[in-house]
């Protein structure tokens, strides 16, 4: 049998084949394996093909055989995702505002290729990425990048900040003055990403929205501040800071309807202690960095939650309750 023109290519287009032509619920015959690599301009003979599907599972891909009539059904099992896992992927992708419109539609695109053109398909029916709230800084992956870069080496990072203003036009923050940061981490917080690094002309922990931030350097300076992050729970520190506004942090302590346990549970964890204060509420207290963010999610529970101590924070509410009243009286 003459060899066709790309018969070195001949076990990358066999797997190529197996892979986006097979699943648990489509298989293949010999036939249908050996007309494909002919589309391929590999020839095959039946016993070449027989060995090539069990060295397949050298590069990590399994094909079993199943015999069906008078003919063998060959298929990819144990692929490295499966379909539901794929969709979770798939859902939190589409669903995360710091990735753009235009770079989630190629991650799915990728997502695609680990699954049989079957599988795709099914893929393609739940993908609702248009028409949803995106950043539009397509840059931002490569300062993802450049943080990780940075943490690694021990490197400050400068960058320079932006905001939007009322004409939608982006805008530098402190007329463009760079921001030098010594970067320790990335907090997920309210579905975006941030920084948290040490500001050592400040001397504190601060945080920056990382899809605003732009023309990142690597510095050549170490990063200071260690001695603040050894003590600093990354998670604990984005559980305290609601929609990660800055605030001083203080243990406030909140009365609570019983039927609000499961709210408050997730907001600050399992390990908080609810403590009952009659048959109808418990008490709680909560480690956060007081802000009008942290109030207003007090305030949108209502009648359910109260702040009873400390006096500075119940003055802060009763101010903030004051200043509503004032603006929409």
């Amino acid at each position: 049998m003459p060899k066709g023109s790309n018969q070195k290519f001949k076990l990358y287009r066999l797997a190529q084949i197996m892979q986006e032509q097979t699943d648990d619920e489509h298989y293949i015959t010999m036939p249908e394996i050996m007309e494909g690599l002919a589309k391929y301009d590999v020839t095959a003979d039946r016993k070449s093909v027989y060995n090539d599907l069990r060295d397949l599972s050298v590069l990590g891909i399994d094909v079993e055989g199943e015999p069906v009539g008078n003919r063998y059904h060959y298929h990819v099992v144990n692929r490295a995702f499966e379909l539901p896992e794929l969709k979770l992927l798939l859902d939190a992708i589409q669903s995360s505002k710091f990735i753009t419109e235009k770079k989630s539609n190629a991650l799915i695109k990728k997502l695609e290729t680990l699954v049989s053109k079957y599988d795709a398909q099914k893929l393609q029916r739940q993908v609702f990425v248009s028409g949803r709230i995106k950043t539009m800084n397509e840059s931002i992956y490569y300062t993802v990048d450049a943080i990780h870069s940075a943490i690694s080496e021990n490197k400050k990072i400068k960058f320079q900040y932006y905001q939007w203003n009322v004409k939608k036009e982006m805008e530098l923050r402190h007329n463009g003055a760079w921001y030098h940061i010594s970067p320790w981490g990335l907090s997920w917080d309210d579905e975006n990403y941030y920084l948290v690094g040490y500001d050592s002309d400040a001397g504190q922990i601060k945080h920056y929205r990382v899809d605003k931030m732009l023309h990142i350097k690597l510095s050549s300076e170490r990063r200071e501040g260690k001695e603040h992050f050894k003590k600093l729970d990354m998670a604990d520190y984005a559980k305290k800071s609601f929609g990660m506004f800055g605030g001083k942090e203080q243990s406030v302590k909140l009365l609570v309807k019983n039927s609000l346990a499961g709210v408050i549970i997730d907001r600050f964890g399992k390990n908080v202690m609810l403590i009952p204060a009659d048959e109808e509420h418990f008490t709680v207290n909560v480690n956060v960095h007081v802000s009008r963010q942290f109030l207003g999610w007090v305030f949108s529970l209502g009648k359910d939650i109260k702040i009873v101590g400390p006096e500075d924070v119940v003055k802060q509410m009763k101010s903030e309750v004051k200043r509503l009243i004032n603006q929409y009286g």
